[in-house]
This record gives C-alpha cells, structure tokens and sequence, in this order.
C-alpha cells in the first residue's frame, strides 16, 4: 500500500518517506509531502500557458460573479460613508432609503431617523444592509444550475455508476471554503444531499446519521434516487483546511492551525459516523468516508483516497498541486490516464482494480475539477491568492445556503441552536471582530412549505436563535438578523426585529 508517514512534529508534518507496490517503484510527484514549506512549491506559478483541464469559460462566468458580489458590497459602504455626514439634514430619511433603493436595496426610512443627540450607529446599518444584500444575491445565484455535465455525461448518472447515490460533505465553517462546491470541487449541487458547516469541519454525528436515515427511508420508500437494492453507498466527505504560505498561523483557526489535529480530529469524526450507522443499523459497510483537504492559499485539494479495505491515512494523499504540475505539458487525455494512475497508486491497488473503481473515478473526477480550478488561480493572480487570509462579509448560522458561492462570502456554521453552535459562532467573531467594528450575523432556517404551521415553527426558532445570539454579549458589537427560507429554494424572508 503506498503511504506517506511524518517524520516531524504536529505543523511541520507532509515530510516522510514513501513505501509504494511493487508495480509502482517510482517517484510520485502527486504523493509529493508540501505542507511544510514556507510558501508553495516553485511550480505553483503561472507560467503563461493553461492547463488542459483549464476551464476558461468556467473561469470567467466565476470572475463575472466575484465582480459582482465585490462591487456590490463596495458600493454599500461607499454609499452609506457618503450618507454619514447628512444624516442630521431635513428629510434624510427619505432621501437615504433613496439613494439605497437606486443601489438595489430596499430599506425602511425608519433606519435612518436620527438627531444630534442620538446620531446614527453606522456600524449596525451597515452591517443589516450586508444581511439583506447577501439575501440579494441568493435570490440572483445560478450556482445550482453549474457543472451538471462532465465529458459531456451526466454528474448524477456518473457518480451513481461509481457506486454512491448520495454525496453528503461537512467542510470547516471558515469563509475560505465558501467557494468549495461551486469552485473548488466543481460539484452540482443537484447531486449533494448535504452541505453543512462546522468549525474544524467538527461535525454531529447523531444529527448526520439522522440525516442518512432520512436518505436511506426515501429509497426505501419512494425508489429515489435509485432503488436500496442497487448496490450503491452513501458517501460522506469532510474538508479541513490548511494554509501552505504560513501553515502555523493561516490555517484552520478552530484547531489551532494545527494541521496534523485538523486532520485527525476530522478523520476520527468520519469513523466515528460510519460506526454509529453500524451499530445503530449495522449499516457500515454502506457508507464511504473521504477525507479531503484544502489548501486555502491556492485551492489545491489533497484527497485521501481510500485503500481496497475502505480505509484512510491522514499521511497518505493526493495532491492537485503536484498533478498539476506533473501534467501541465501532457494532452488532455494523456493528463487524466496520469491522474487514473495516482489514485490507484495511493490507494495501493493496480489501475485496473475492478473493487475500488468507483471511490478512484470519483477521487479522479474532484482532482481533475480542482486542477482547473488551480490554473485559474495561478492565471489570475501568477501565484497563490494576493489576499490570503480572512475577508468574510458576514456570519451566516442556521441553515445552509449554497446559492452563491464565493471564497470568503460568508463564515457559515450550521446549528439547531445557539448553545449547540456556541463554539462554532465564537471562532466567526473572532475571525470578523478582528477587522470589523459591527458584526453582521444572519440567522437563517429553512422550512417544508408543504407542512402545514412549518414556517411559523420556523420563524419561532430563528427568533429565539437571534434573542440567543445578542444574550451572548461578546466583545464584539452586533447586528443580528433574522430570516427564513422555503427549503425548496427562493428568497429570503425577514422577520421584523422584536423591540
């Protein structure tokens, strides 16, 4: 079985030596340990021509949308910067909620009364306008509808003929990963059955087995979306985060930016799930693990790709980063027989390996998307991200939301109550407090509109979510809003502050 074992301590781990099979004495540059450098290794660099996995329409429609979101929280606070100094002028209310109806936004004037003894908090107007464009651009977001074809094949068709028919993945809350299905991986989201967020990708087990229950209970019941006896496994995958420019400092802040105890806490997390399917359902065998990591600086993937037994090394993977090198020169299909034989090599099995086919096609597919989404890192910027670390423009908990993706939209941790999510929302304070004097925080909770009273449970639980949130009186000034969302997708619905 090939591996990669650490020689170091816990931030300086990815330097080992190799033990491969027989049919692969070779140097490995997929298998190539990093992580410990100072900065990304040399061949990270543009180097003026694309790769043949480069996407450049995929590109640009991504850059279009980053334009987008960037402008539009600029000229927010361009424009409420200008309204600051007026705000004492006759009729400013009217006139502010009509320069922010000309940018987009609708507001009550009400937000805007204000006189020289009480003067406006501009730090909360800015921070509830922030909320309702974010809930601008989920009502304009088409990420749904991306990458529903690969070669010119359907996704869900292939990935049920790799042998899964539910993909569920728990990435790390932290805003770096926003971008994580609709640029990283380049997954429809029409596939995923699941994305949640946690802090350290520290996710529920008992709530992710219900969850698998509720998949599990709708083939059984309704055939979707195949039959329980077609032979196919729930995939669950989780995504840490690891910085290769300043891996002590940049990278996961809920571990510690240790990575090695990112890595394992999380690959722990992941047996501890498929063991409590097997002991509640002795069900194991039908779930799939995968972990997978991401570097934030570059959006390179390491995938830690099962051996034939199912089984995971935190020391053994695949790295984007080295495939992207190793193929650069090669032609497209030249460039995919050699990502075929990296995977078969780390999961220590020969490329014709009829077992594992399936996990290796899909952990094929993730390093090919994430191998064009490196080249348009590299051809944009001529190296790894310019902004590396944090630039989040709110915290988001609750439900998920996936309709726009972008790389540090939003910190996003996934909870059913404050005190659940306690920990999870203070690493987002601590991340936007650093660099904000008013944090704008978004509750959010979706409901069935076919279940009658759904949206009235709803909008109860998100209320006193948001009560929860302000009771919390951390260091940090906050703006809290709360909204709800028909789980069938739509615009958001926000409830009116309780005074």
């Amino acid at each position: 079985m090939s591996a990669l074992r650490t020689t170091s301590g816990p931030n300086k781990a990815w330097r080992g030596n190799r033990v491969t099979p027989a049919y692969a004495q070779r140097p490995g540059p997929a298998m190539a340990p990093a992580m410990a450098q100072a900065a990304p290794a040399p061949g990270l660099r543009a180097g003026g021509r694309r790769h043949p996995f480069a996407e450049p329409e995929i590109a640009r429609d991504l850059d279009r949308r980053e334009a987008e979101v960037e402008t539009g929280f600029a000229t927010l606070s361009e424009t409420l910067r200008g309204l600051a100094p007026q705000q004492f002028d006759a009729g400013f209310p009217d006139q502010a909620a009509a320069r922010l109806a000309a940018i987009g936004f609708d507001t009550d004037p009400a937000w805007f009364e204000a006189d020289w003894t009480t003067p406006l908090n501009m730090g909360a107007l800015h921070a509830r306008a922030a909320c309702r464009l974010f809930a601008t651009l989920v009502k304009s977001g088409t990420e749904r509808d991306r990458y529903a074809s690969d070669d010119g094949e359907p996704v869900d068709v292939l990935i049920r003929r790799w042998g899964f028919h539910a993909v569920d993945i728990t990435p790390c809350a932290d805003g770096r990963l926003a971008g994580l299905l609709g640029a990283v991986l380049r997954i429809p989201l029409s596939i995923v059955t699941a994305r949640k967020s946690f802090a350290g990708a520290m996710f529920n087990v008992a709530q992710n087995l219900h969850e698998w229950e509720e998949v599990e209970l709708t083939r059984h019941r309704e055939g979707r979306p195949n039959r329980p006896d077609a032979g196919t496994r729930y995939l669950k995958v989780g995504v840490y985060h690891f910085s290769s420019v300043d891996p002590s400092h940049a990278g996961c802040a809920a571990h510690g930016s240790c990575n090695s105890r990112a890595i394992t806490a999380l690959h722990e997390r992941l047996i501890e799930f498929q063991a409590a399917a097997q002991a509640m359902h002795g069900a194991g065998d039908e779930i799939a693990l995968l972990l997978i990591g991401l570097d934030t600086d570059t959006d390179a993937i390491r995938v830690h790709v099962p051996d034939a037994a199912g089984r995971m090394d935190p020391d053994r993977f695949v790295d984007a980063a080295d495939l992207y090198r190793m193929t650069l020169d090669k032609p497209r299909d030249a460039a995919k027989e050699a990502v075929r034989t990296e995977v078969a090599r780390a999961a220590g099995v020969h490329p014709d390996d009829t077992a594992t086919e399936g996990m290796r096609w899909f952990c094929g597919y993730l390093l090919k998307n994430n191998i064009a989404q490196v080249d348009a890192v590299l051809q944009k910027f001529a190296g790894p991200y310019i902004e590396a670390g944090h630039a989040e423009k709110l915290i988001v908990i609750g439900d998920p939301v996936d309709d726009v993706q972008l790389r540090n939209l939003a910190f996003q941790a996934q909870m059913n109550s404050v005190e659940e999510g306690a920990a999870d929302l203070r690493v987002g304070l601590h991340i936007l407090g650093a660099r904000m004097h008013t944090v704008p925080v978004l509750v959010l909770r979706s409901y069935d509109p076919d279940i009658p009273g759904d949206d009235a449970a709803a909008a109860e639980v998100a209320r006193r979510m948001r009560a929860a949130v302000l009771a919390m009186r951390p260091d940090t000034a906050l703006e809290v809003e709360a909204a709800l969302r028909p789980g069938t997708g739509g615009a958001l619905e926000f409830l009116e502050a309780e005074q």
